[in-house]
């Protein structure tokens, strides 16, 4: 076995348990049902729960790149600070409430902390910068897409320009076939596959705007279509019980835009972003009364 050490132990293990040898699968399945016996434990106890020799542990760490038992569980440790994958945490009917809500924010954590490492740094700066240079943005998305992309157009004041997101589909292709190449699309969809969004951008490039991509894979056909492409990786799957990490990253790296956006404009653009809170918090206390 080989494993990218930029990556999380439990993440690697998830990945590899169905092609593990049967010995060191009985230890990985241990590590994966219960990795805090592990980090407690020693090797020793941890051979006998498995069913399996204190060498084959021993091989099983050292197969994983580790220079021994010590150094393995340091990692698992490590790894289990960030919540466990989605593939360790799935949601049982037999879970109670607190064992239940554990997973599911065990699965956010762990999603938001892949996504944060695969996000592609220079591709944020890009779509700042294009934002920057925008005379409005336009944001298109369908179900739960579409949902952050309301979200998006809520923090108008950050980016500093006219943002639109059109609810209906006709509604963005005809906002987007009338663009001018000062004009941004943000585009999303998780999977990327959506056929109308990727209508909608073939007719903003027609249009000459630029156009970016919020999604889940850099293989998909949004990701190779568009100018650029921002990544939200993380740990998504089938599972009716999962909760939707995916909409959760891409609600974050649209917070991470709309800051870095703010902060570009300058002096003057904060404060007038600190008036408007200020007026915003005496509206509120008012229709409060």
């Amino acid at each position: 076995m080989t494993f990218d050490p930029g990556m999380p132990l439990l993440e690697h293990l998830a990945a590899e348990l169905p092609s593990l040898r049967r010995s060191e699968k009985k230890v990985a399945e241990l590590v994966a049902s219960d990795p805090g016996f592990i980090v407690q434990g020693t090797m020793a106890s941890v051979a006998e729960a498995a069913g399996v020799s204190e060498p084959t542990v021993m091989r099983f760490c050292t197969a994983l790149g580790y220079d021994g038992f010590n150094q393995f569980r340091l990692a698992l440790a490590q790894s289990v600070a960030l919540g466990l994958p989605a593939t360790l945490s799935t949601v049982s009917a037999n879970d109670s409430i607190a064992v239940m809500a554990s997973k599911v924010f065990d699965h956010s954590i762990s999603s938001l902390d892949r996504a944060r490492r695969y996000l592609d740094a220079a591709q944020i700066e890009r779509a700042v910068d294009a934002i920057l240079g925008a005379r409005s943005l336009i944001l298109t998305g369908l179900g739960a897409s579409g949902i952050i992309a309301q979200d998006a157009a809520q923090k108008a004041p950050l980016f500093g320009v006219p943002c639109v997101v059109p609810t209906d589909p006709h509604q963005a292709l005809m906002t987007v076939a009338v663009a001018d190449p000062d004009d941004v699309l943000l585009a999303i969809s998780n999977t990327g596959t959506t056929s109308s969004v990727i209508e909608i951008v073939d007719a903003a490039q027609a249009a000459g705007a630029t156009v970016i991509g919020l999604t889940g894979a850099d293989d998909s056909p949004l990701a190779q279509r568009v100018d650029i492409a921002l990544v939200a990786r993380t740990f998504e799957d089938t599972d009716m019980y999962t909760p939707t990490v995916s909409r959760i990253a891409a609600l974050v790296i649209v917070d991470v835009l709309g800051t870095a956006v703010a902060l570009r404009r300058g002096e003057r653009h904060a404060e007038r972003l600190s008036s408007m809170k200020e007026q915003l918090v005496t509206f509120r206390r008012r229709s409060a009364e």
